[in-house]
This record gives structure tokens, C-alpha cells and sequence, in this order.
């Protein structure tokens, strides 16, 4: 057992190591709805390297299925996809009683703002455009989890 000293919670929390060490003992989970695998395999990467617990749905029925038995803390989502696409699958998010809360970020190829806005208004809480900076979707996440 740790003794309790003066200044120790001081130490913890001046050391960047030992914060990145706390921060990764509670790992948030993240649905990841991507139909591209180099796409899949690049984005639950660096989600995987910042310390985050990645789930993978290959389309927007099958993201469906598994929010049916999985409580993410967050949804990446793609949003051209075979059976269903992401507009749909995040007004379906937003729209159930159970997901309504979660954060949905919007992850696509499609840039233009006509496409931003109307990811927004699908009920998004933030739009991503592919290509993007790792650091772009680490910091957006980091946000809407803090909030």
C-alpha cells in the first residue's frame, strides 16, 4: 500500500509521464464506422496509439447492431458506405433514447461545406475531412470526450 505524503499529489501531477500513464488506465471507447480497410486500419491506429479502445462496424447496418450491445463513448463515422450511410446512421444515433448523448464525429472524404453543414445538421457534433492531420482528429476527440 502507498503511503499518502505531503507533495505527492503535487509530483503526479507536475510529471507529463505519469499523466499519460493515469490518462491510459481509463481507456474510452470508440465505435469506428469505416467501409475502407486502409482507412480502418489507419484510423483505429491512431486512435489504438492514443490509448483508446476501438471497435470496428464495416458499414452503417452493422455500426446499428453493435450500439444495440456496445456503449461507446464516442462514434467515428464514415459517411459513404454500402447499406446504409453515415447521415443515416447518425440521425438514427441521435434520434434513440439510449445513444442520444453519445459524440459523433463525422469522418469523410466529402470537404465541401455544403457537406459540413449538413453532417451538422444529422445531428454530428463535429465534421472531419479526409485527408486530415492525426492530431486534428486526436484533439477533436479529446474535446468532445472532456465535454
Amino acid at each position: 500500500m502507498m503511503e499518502n505524503k505531503p507533495g505527492r499529489i503535487r509530483q503526479f501531477a507536475s510529471d507529463p509521464g505519469l499523466q499519460c500513464q493515469a490518462e491510459r488506465t481509463f481507456m474510452n471507447a470508440v465505435l469506428l464506422v469505416e467501409d475502407s480497410s486502409s482507412q480502418r486500419e489507419m484510423i483505429s491506429g491512431i486512435l489504438k496509439d492514443h490509448g483508446w479502445q476501438v471497435t470496428i462496424a464495416c458499414d452503417g447496418v452493422e455500426a446499428l447492431e453493435k450500439l444495440q450491445n456496445f456503449s461507446p463513448d464516442l462514434v467515428v463515422l464514415d459517411i459513404v458506405m454500402p447499406r446504409m450511410n453515415g447521415y443515416e446512421v447518425c440521425r438514427r444515433i441521435k434520434s434513440d433514447p439510449k445513444t442520444k448523448n453519445v459524440p459523433v464525429i463525422m469522418c469523410s472524404s466529402k470537404g465541401e461545406e455544403f457537406d459540413r453543414f449538413w453532417g451538422m445538421r444529422q445531428g454530428a457534433d463535429a465534421y472531419i475531412a479526409k485527408p486530415f492531420q492525426p492530431m486534428e482528429l486526436v484533439g477533436t476527440i479529446k474535446q468532445l470526450l472532456r465535454n
